[in-house]
């Protein structure tokens, strides 16, 4: 996979997660990782900085639930505005986290 090829990878993925559901950056890298070659959830969010505009970014958190930086306050009203469970630091991740079906 190019990297071209593996930026929109992770941008389809990104539009499949459910409203209300999240995915961590590392999710999303582990779940390319098998088609991609890559795991790097430096890279996805890298990925997400530059190019997620267009997607539901804010479905696509850190590990601990944490918003993306910057943008905790649109990503927040975005997730409670769909039903996503949140806790005062950002994102239930136990009640919240979503991962794509087999044959992606």
């Amino acid at each position: 996979m190019t990297p071209d090829e593996y930026v929109e990878a992770v941008l389809a993925l990104v539009e499949r997660i459910p409203p209300g559901r999240v995915m961590s950056y590392g999710a999303v890298a582990d779940a390319l990782a098998e088609r991609s070659g890559r795991a790097s959830a430096r890279l996805v969010g890298s990925i997400m900085a530059r190019h997620g505009g267009g997607v539901p970014w804010h479905r696509v958190v850190n590990s601990a639930g944490r918003l993306p930086p910057g943008h905790e306050t649109e990503a927040r009203a975005r997730l409670r505005a769909e039903g996503c469970p949140l806790r005062p630091a950002g994102v239930d991740m136990a009640a919240a986290s979503w991962w794509p079906e087999e044959g992606m």
